[in-house]
C-alpha cells in the first residue's frame, strides 16, 4: 500500500512548497515544529519533509536566493489543544511572534508567527466543540 498523500483524488499527490534561504536550518525548524523527518539531503535546491509514517502532506523546502518581501498568500495553520504551550514551544525553536496578543474569532484563538525565513504561519486553538 502506498502512503496517503492526496486530498481526495488517488491520482493527485499533494505537497506544499515553502521557499527558504537555508535548507538545513529550515529542515531542522520545520521537522521540530511538525514532528516530520527530513529525507536525505541532496545537492539540489530541495529538501523533502514527511511524517515518520510517510502518510500525510509533504512539506517540500525550496532554496531560493530572494528574500520574502510581502505577506504570504498561503500559510500553514497548526491546530492544537493548548495555544499558549504550543506557541511557547515553537518560539523556543526559533519562530518569531508577529501578533502581540492572540486573535479571537468565532471561538477560535490564534497567534501569527514567522519561521526563520519570515514565512508566516498560525498556531490555532479551536473552540471545544472542534477539538479532537
Amino acid at each position: 500500500m502506498s502512503p496517503t498523500r492526496f486530498g481526495g483524488r488517488p491520482d493527485v499527490v499533494l505537497a506544499l512548497v515553502l521557499d527558504c534561504a537555508d535548507l538545513e536550518r529550515s529542515a531542522t525548524f520545520w521537522c521540530a515544529v511538525l514532528g516530520y523527518e527530513a529525507e536525505p539531503a541532496s545537492a539540489g535546491p530541495y529538501r523533502s519533509l514527511l511524517p515518520p509514517s510517510g502518510d500525510g502532506i509533504e512539506l517540500l523546502l525550496q532554496r531560493v536566493p530572494d528574500k520574502k518581501l510581502t505577506k504570504n498568500r498561503l500559510h500553514l495553520d497548526l491546530r492544537v489543544p493548548d495555544l499558549a504551550a504550543e506557541t511557547s514551544r515553537v518560539l523556543s525553536l526559533g519562530a518569531e511572534l508577529i501578533t502581540p496578543t492572540p486573535i479571537s474569532e468565532h471561538g477560535w484563538t490564534w497567534n501569527v508567527l514567522a519561521d526563520p525565513d519570515n514565512n508566516e504561519f498560525c498556531i490555532l486553538q479551536p473552540p471545544p466543540e472542534n477539538q479532537h
